[in-house]
Parts: C-alpha cells; structure tokens; sequence
C-alpha cells in the first residue's frame, strides 16, 4: 500500500514520517492540489478589479498598507487565496500602492497535507506532533520539506496575480520554503516582493533566526538586499531581523528608504517588548518602516503583533514615530497610511546618518569584535 494511502487514512504509525518524505504519490498529490490553475480560477471568480493607484506617482505621497492576519490551517489553494485576497482588496480601495503581509504567511498552506488538522486537533503543540509523527530525530523542516513546493506554488501564484490584478506592490510577507538553489540547500525563511505587474522583483531571506527556528532545522540567509521601486528603494528584512539595530543599519546605508518587516512573534503581546523592534530600528536608521503581524494561536503557540506604519519621530505629528498603527494585538485588520519620501530625503541630507562615524574607532574593532576573543557565543 503507498504511503500516501497510510498518511490519508491516518495510519503511518510505526513507519516514520521519513519514510513519508519519500513517497512519490504523496508529493504527486500535493503538486495536484497546487496548481496554479486552481489560485487562478479562485481569483477570476472573486472578479478583482485593477486599481490606478499607481498611475500618479507623488514621492511626498506613497500610500503603503500593512496588514494583520490571523494564522490558520488551509486545506486547498481556494480558500488560501480568498483569505489572502481581502486584506489586499481593502488596501487598494483604499489607494494603497505598496500592501506589506506578515512573516510565515504560507504556513497555513500545512493545511494541505491530508489529516494533519486532526494532527494538530490531537496534539496541541508543535513537540506532540512531532512525536506523533513518529520520526526518530525529525525537524519541522522536514515537514516543510515535504510541503514546500507545493506551498511555494501557491503562494507565489497568489502574491504574484493579486499584484497584477490590483496593479499595486506586494511584499508577500515570508515563507518557509525549501531553497530553490543547491549551492544554499536547506529551509529557509524567505519573503518575497512583486511588483504590478506580476513580477517578483526579489527575494530576502531571513538572517536572524528565532532559537525556535534554528531547533526546527532552518537556516539563516547571509545577505541583505534594497530593491529599487518606482515607489522608492524597499528592504524586507523578516522580524527578529529588527532585534539588532546593524540589520537596519547596513539597509540604511545600502539606500534603503522603505523597510518592510514581516512579523510572527511567538509570546503575548508586551508594549516593552515590541520596542525591541522596528520602532527604535527605524529611529536609529532614518527610514520610514511597515510592520505586518500574524496573530492566533498554533500548535501551542499565541502569536500577537501591532502592526504599523513607522516614521523618525520627526516626521510624525506627535514626535511619537507612529504614523497609523493596529490597536488589537490579536485581531485581523488593515492599516494604511502615508509616506512622504520628499521629507525624508530633507531630512536625511540636514541630518546625515554617518555625520559623527567615528571610523577609526570601528575600524579598531570590527569585524574582529564579532570573531575574536570578545566575541558572544
């Protein structure tokens, strides 16, 4: 019997989720329910119309959106693309040019695998599913593995078409996917950006893992990246990305202005320690920041977020460096705002970032303070 009629029926057991990865019939299943045919139908039934948003183009108006949404199994690529549709659709009614999703914004798509709600019903934690699994030594990036492709197609084929459709920029939160490269094998936490036309402009791998990510088994990109838009020069580093204000930094100075930060923080919402993010990040590296949050409970995780449009705080009414900000931490919602890259440019050239560097000092201590005997870890 395949091992793709044992994990259907919910009767593996002793056999080993390994075994499973291995199934051809399994992964010919899952590349079945991901075709791209199917997020295009959903899309053409929900009959979306192209916006003109981006037929002016006022860099002292850019209108971004972030979103907040909640995390959920998904089962087909239908009701992924519905779900992931409506945030955007209110957005661009809204004149949004640039729409930000959260981190992890393909997981739902583990809804795909046959039985594992029940799985997920059952165990109540990551660790119990695992163990129900009955792999020896087994990584959620295996089950990602398994998954991956077919969540890559999805996703990318939703992203990719909502922002045709809309005629908008998308940055399409992240996905743990499996890297498409062989010189970077691995699991991966990627978000990706396209543009109106459909197009993936780039990609930006995740470079700061969670603890929680590295036991998973993924593994951290090494290469920050700022994309050109019409919209102005856009980075995407993923969540605990903005822990370590050198992220934001080295964006700064590579000409970022936008900083989009997909988010998935695992713990209950705690004003103290959002602020080890994206606020003071984007204080210390004069650019405007978007924040989008996932939110829910998971596999015994409860994820929470504001999600927010960010500013130095002189260039925000209050001196307060919030532009527009999501007050429920553990609802969906829409944010939209915006940002006048006119001003920030002012204001960057009145206040250069590397006015008081003090080279010679760094250059006594880098890169070896991060290698050599004073370094953490």
């Amino acid at each position: 019997m395949s091992l793709a009629i044992l994990w259907l029926s919910g009767g593996f057991g002793n056999l080993g989720f390994r075994q499973v990865l291995q199934d051809k019939a399994l992964r010919g299943w899952l590349y079945w329910r991901s075709r791209p045919r199917l997020v295009m139908a959903s899309l053409e039934r929900l009959k979306i119309p192209r916006h003109c948003n981006l037929e002016r183009l006022d860099p002292g108006k850019v209108r971004v959106a972030a979103v907040q949404v909640t995390l959920e199994l998904i089962g087909s690529a239908e009701e992924y693309v519905v779900k992931m549709a409506r945030p955007a659709l209110c957005a661009a009614e809204q004149g949004a040019q640039l729409v930000v999703y959260p981190e992890d914004i393909a997981t739902h798509l583990l809804g795909l695998l046959p039985g594992f709600d029940q799985l997920v019903n059952r165990s109540h934690s990551l660790d119990g599913a695992l163990r129900e699994l009955g792999g020896e030594g087994l990584k959620v990036a295996d089950v990602f593995a398994l998954v991956g492709p077919a969540m890559r197609r999805i996703y990318l084929a939703t992203f990719s078409s909502l922002a045709r459709k809309l005629g908008i920029y998308v940055v399409a939160g992240s996905a743990v996917l499996p890297s498409v490269e062989s010189k970077t094998k691995g699991v991966y936490n990627i978000a990706h950006l396209f543009g109106p036309d459909g197009r993936l402009i780039g990609r930006q791998p995740k470079t700061h893992l969670l603890p929680l990510e590295a036991a998973w088994g993924l593994r951290a990109g090494d290469t920050l990246r700022v994309f050109d838009t019409s919209l102005g020069r856009i980075a995407m580093p993923v969540c605990m990305d903005a822990t370590y204000f050198e992220t934001f930094r080295i964006l700064a100075l590579l000409g970022a202005e936008i900083v989009a930060l997909p988010v998935a923080n695992p713990e209950p919402y705690n004003f103290w320690k959002a602020l080890r993010g994206i606020w003071p990040r984007v204080q210390e590296s004069q650019v405007y920041g978007i924040q989008s949050c996932l939110v829910g409970e998971f596999l015994g995780l409860k994820l929470t977020g504001k999600s927010g449009i960010f500013a130095p705080l002189e260039l925000t009414d209050k001196r307060d460096g919030v532009i527009a900000q999501i007050e429920d931490p553990t609802a969906e919602g829409v944010v939209v705002a915006d940002l006048d890259l006119v001003r920030l440019r002012q204001f960057r050239r009145e206040n250069p970032l590397d006015a008081a560097f003090n080279l010679a000092l760094y250059s006594k201590y880098f890169p070896g303070i991060y290698y050599g005997e004073h370094a953490c870890g």
